[in-house]
């Protein structure tokens, strides 16, 4: 499983999975395109992935931007003239039940969760056939099942999921394999940028080990394991996946 010199887009790469996932593919020394909105987050990352023998190109960008898709993938192809994988990490998460998810909360979880993967995705397919490339998404349990409090955000990872499938059937003639991946619960600062407090947070965490069968949350690095094994040709027979990587949760009826 060699991504030495190849080259990866990760978004989201300056907290969690993203950041995880970026670092997992500087140890195999690929060049990696650091997609984030904190310049000096990213510095610090470029830092990491550097030092575990990647060779990592930052390129600050809100992914909400409407010429944001076309300003990342010009960065990877003026760096290295390629683009062999997208892993579209990047995420937000938000709660609300239907009669209180207001248009604002609903609009950003569709932009940044859906829509920009898609873009992302159609801007890199052209580069992506001619390297016989991978996409990577990165979704949620919430996409595969339904719970109450996150009507939004369950929303967003579904249309996630049905997004990898489309994309696949449309871009395997080119030869370009999609697939998804979907965490449980996983130990990062997606629900703290939520508007969660630490007290709250400790017991959401403590919650999880009840609710998922194996008995704990996920860590960043589990998942990026998984994304690398799905972005490599290891995985060259795999496209249209989406696939539950969450301590059993998925397994489960909400409770």
């Amino acid at each position: 499983m060699s991504f030495a010199n190849k080259t990866i887009i990760v978004t989201g790469a300056t907290s969690g999975i993203g950041r995880a996932t970026a670092e997992a593919f500087g140890r195999e020394r690929a060049i990696v395109v650091l997609v984030g909105r904190d310049e000096q987050a990213l510095a610090e990352v470029v830092k990491e992935v550097s030092a575990a023998g990647g060779r990592p190109v930052a390129c600050a960008a809100d992914v909400t931007a409407p010429e944001a898709a076309t300003r990342i993938v010009r960065a990877a192809i003026e760096h290295s003239g390629a683009v062999d994988v997208v892993v579209n990490a990047a995420g937000v998460i938000a709660t609300g039940t239907l009669d209180k998810t207001t248009d604002e909360v609903w609009d950003t979880m569709m932009a940044v969760n859906l829509t920009a993967p898609f873009r992302l995705m159609r801007a890199a397919a052209p580069h992506l056939a001619a390297r016989k490339g991978a996409v990577v998404n990165v979704s949620s349990v919430n996409g595969l099942r339904s719970f109450p409090g996150v009507l939004a955000y369950c929303v967003s990872k579904a249309g996630v999921d049905q997004l990898t499938r489309c994309a696949a059937i449309e871009m395997a003639p080119i030869g370009v394999r999609v697939n998804a991946v979907n965490p449980g619960v996983t130990v990062t600062n997606l629900h703290r940028r939520s508007g969660m407090g630490d007290a709250q947070y400790s017991a959401f965490l403590e919650r999880s080990k009840e609710t998922h069968p194996l008995g704990r949350p996920g860590r960043p690095e589990e998942i990026a394991e998984l994304i690398l094994f799905l972005a490599s040709d290891r995985a060259g027979w795999m496209t249209g996946e989406t696939i539950p990587i969450d301590g059993g949760r998925h397994l489960t009826c909400a409770r």
